[in-house]
């Protein structure tokens, strides 16, 4: 008979180590011993798992439900079932404590050392075979907790029936429950170092979760892998075309105005792909899609990091989205939140009783702005979780790369806080030099481990080379959003034309430091909330002036030096300001500006494909050349973009004012022919239809701007023009 003190442990849910006391065991006289707890239970009968046959009949040590009898004529561990009655009904089942360790020492040894790069191939809950036996197992990183058990409808989520085994050497807790198959849902219960009962946590490594408001885990397959291919490295490349069309899932669009509920991601696959393909984007960046709590975080605040959300489908069906995009040759940009996470009680906050996954410290731990607590990037582990999910949406879905949210929140430890909110590094400095470490790190390891994936900071200070490599001193990034540009011409171009004139550097300055970063001139979702309206809201002047700003915006913006991204619903020129609870407002395009707005920035995707000079040198000197900043007086202003083929540069003229200038003058390099490749004042866009004799101009033998030949053009009122050499009238 076991002792008094280890069964009270066991009946109360709290014994220190319950795969020693539970399972098949040699008693102090030499003979095997099964003991087991199964509450409720009336009968349980030990078979022989080969044959099937029954061996013993367990004795009821307890009232609770706690059996235990000793095997006859067995000297050695063997395996067993067991026959358990309930209602008066029997059940075989497998027992979870009869089996070996789910860790092997190498996973042990690497996890405990902090090297293992894709801990989710370990941790979290895994369909596995062990013994011949299938099941899944379920392995959580909790060292200061007294004890862990795994909970779920298979046991009535009673943490008695099922407490884990601890690891001691790396602080994870583990279990193999036969019979439990994809779909099953769980989650950990978990007791602190003090004993005290916390709250149900859903599993840090979960693959699948339950849809909002319900927050349980759920046993999903590990994807497999998908290969990276040559093409996507290429389609990816600094060199390549790069035009982002970002999308909030949510709110693209609605089933309909009826059945106000999301699009799945088969619908999707039907409408948005096809959608993107025609407008002519490159890539899609998605906002996170990692699960979340509250919709009204847009995703920016997710719990389940490794879950793809629930709102759209199965973890299956994003992977077969992301292969159809692409099919049709385009990438996908996940947007990944590594900065900071909520405290809803079924996440990470206090996750072992103990700050775990953040910063002890609120100076250090804590958001005030955004109300979450923010990753102790000191650990080896939470650096390895955050690592391991970057590649995992690569390696396991597919994804193009990442989109790096708020790194300047990561980079400062005085980020939006008062002097005597935060605590300096141990140098004495502002910044997070473990997050620093972090970031180079991740970067470093996907660029070692996919070539062909990219990252992309949203950093919006001075911090030097966030897009050079670590090796150079920089943060490893292979984009950074250009926040400097949008910010000074979004203001720009806020001003009446008629005083733009005294604001002419803001929308010249960015060419000062185009050269510095890897840039993506992002116009996000962040321009069309809290308040600053739609794009189109912030043009002046009336409604045709409005269009005819946002188009020579629009078509700036893609001859800048820069990859280009812009947020859904902006290429209509949507009016409202975006509202994440109700679809775009699709029915817009049946007016004739918003339909050739739409027009206008499918063609601009054309034209900036087909033109390699508009992307190939993005970010050297050698692919920009102004031929005139200086016209503020006209508010005019004029550049070359050059690629490798000396032959196919592309001049662009923008006027800024509503007034055409006829016999407009601009140097250029080249005798010979200049065709207008596009006009944002066509009729076809909804402009006035102000134009260049049929759209090719013949280069006089004329200096101008210290260039051997000129160009006298009609420049358009409120519009942007881009020209291509061609060395024969057509």
């Amino acid at each position: 008979m076991p002792n008094t003190t280890e069964i009270t442990a066991i009946v109360a849910g709290n014994h220190n180590d319950p795969f020693a006391f539970l399972g098949l065991h040699e008693n102090e006289s030499g003979a095997m011993e099964v003991r087991t707890f199964q509450p409720s239970a009336t009968q349980v009968i030990v078979l022989d798992a080969k044959s099937g046959k029954k061996i013993t009949e367990l004795e009821k040590i307890d009232e609770a439900g706690l059996f235990c009898g000793v095997i006859p004529r067995r000297k050695n561990r063997f395996p067993y079932r067991l026959r358990v009655r309930w209602d008066e009904q029997d059940f075989d089942i497998e027992d979870p404590y009869r089996f070996p360790p789910v860790l092997g020492e190498m996973d042990v040894w690497l996890l405990a050392e902090g090297t293992h790069y894709r801990p989710y191939e370990r941790l979290g809950a895994h369909l596995t075979t062990i013994e011949g036996v299938e099941g899944t197992s379920f392995v959580v990183w909790a060292p200061n907790a007294k004890r862990v058990s795994i909970v779920g409808e298979f046991n009535q989520w009673d943490g008695r029936r099922h407490p884990m085994r601890l690891r001691r050497e790396c602080g994870v807790w583990e279990i193999f429950l036969p019979a439990i198959s994809a779909g099953v849902k769980y989650k950990f219960e978990i007791h602190g170092p003090d004993g005290k009962l916390l709250p149900l946590h859903a599993d840090p490594y979960g693959f699948a979760a339950e849809m909002r408001p319900a927050t349980a885990s759920i046993v999903s397959p590990l994807p497999p892998i998908v290969p990276g291919t040559e093409a996507r490295k290429a389609a990816n490349a600094l060199n390549a075309p790069v035009s982002i069309y970002e999308v909030h899932l949510g709110s693209w669009r609605r089933k309909t105005e009826e059945d106000n509920r999301f699009l799945t991601w088969r619908e999707l696959e039907e409408t948005l792909i096809p959608y993107v393909k025609e407008m002519g984007f490159t890539h899609l960046e998605l906002l996170p899609i990692s699960e979340f709590p509250f919709d009204g975080s847009w995703g920016y605040q997710p719990v389940g990091l490794y879950a793809p959300t629930a709102r759209f489908g199965s973890p299956e069906d994003f992977r077969r989205f992301v292969a159809h995009c692409h099919a049709e040759n385009i990438g996908v940009i996940a947007d990944w939140v590594p900065g900071h996470f909520p405290n809803d009680p079924h996440g990470l906050a206090s996750f072992d009783g103990t700050h775990l996954y953040e910063y002890a410290d609120p100076r250090e731990g804590f958001h005030k702005d955004w109300n979450t607590l923010i990753y102790n990037y000191n650990r080896h582990e939470v650096k390895n979780f955050l690592i391991g999910n970057a590649l995992y949406w690569i390696e396991r879905f597919g994804v193009d790369g990442l989109r790096v949210d708020a790194v300047a929140s990561m980079l400062y430890r005085d980020y939006s806080r008062e002097p005597h909110e935060w605590i300096p590094n141990y140098q004495g400095g502002r910044e997070n030099l473990e997050a620093v470490a972090f970031l180079k790190r991740m970067n470093e390891i996907i660029g070692q481990e996919r070539t062909e994936a990219i990252t992309a900071a949203e950093e919006s200070t001075a911090w030097p080379m966030v897009s050079r490599p670590p090796s150079m001193g920089g943060l490893g990034f292979h984009y950074k959003w250009n926040m400097g540009w949008m910010h000074d011409t979004l203001q720009y171009m806020q001003q009446d034309p008629m005083y733009r004139r005294y604001h002419h550097d803001q929308i010249t300055f960015s060419l000062v430091y185009a050269f510095n970063e890897n840039f993506i001139l992002p116009l996000s979702h962040d321009e069309v909330v809290h308040g600053k309206g739609s794009l189109l809201s912030k043009m002046p002047g009336d409604r045709w002036q409005k269009f005819a700003n946002l188009r020579l915006y629009f078509a700036f913006m893609y001859a800048h030096p820069g990859k280009k991204l812009l947020f859904m619903g902006c290429e209509f020129a949507q009016e409202k300001e975006w509202n994440h609870d109700q679809s775009l407002d699709w029915h817009l395009l049946d007016d004739k500006l918003h339909k050739g707005m739409q027009a206008l920035v499918r063609d601009l995707n054309h034209v900036y494909r087909d033109s390699p000079a508009l992307y190939e040198i993005d970010f050297e000197p050698r692919g920009f050349e102004w031929i005139d900043h200086s016209d503020r007086e006209q508010s005019v202003i004029s550049f070359l973009r050059k690629g490798n083929d000396e032959n196919r540069f592309v001049v662009a003229i923008v006027n800024f004012t509503p007034v055409p200038r006829y016999g407009y003058r601009i140097g250029v390099p080249k005798q010979g022919y200049y065709r207008e490749i596009l006009n944002t004042d066509s009729k076809f866009y909804g402009g006035s239809n102000v134009g260049n004799r049929g759209g090719i101009l013949n280069a006089e033998d004329r200096p101008a701007h210290g260039r051997p030949y000129s160009l006298s053009i009609t420049l358009p009122p409120l519009a942007t023009v881009y020209l291509e050499w061609t060395a024969q009238q057509a």
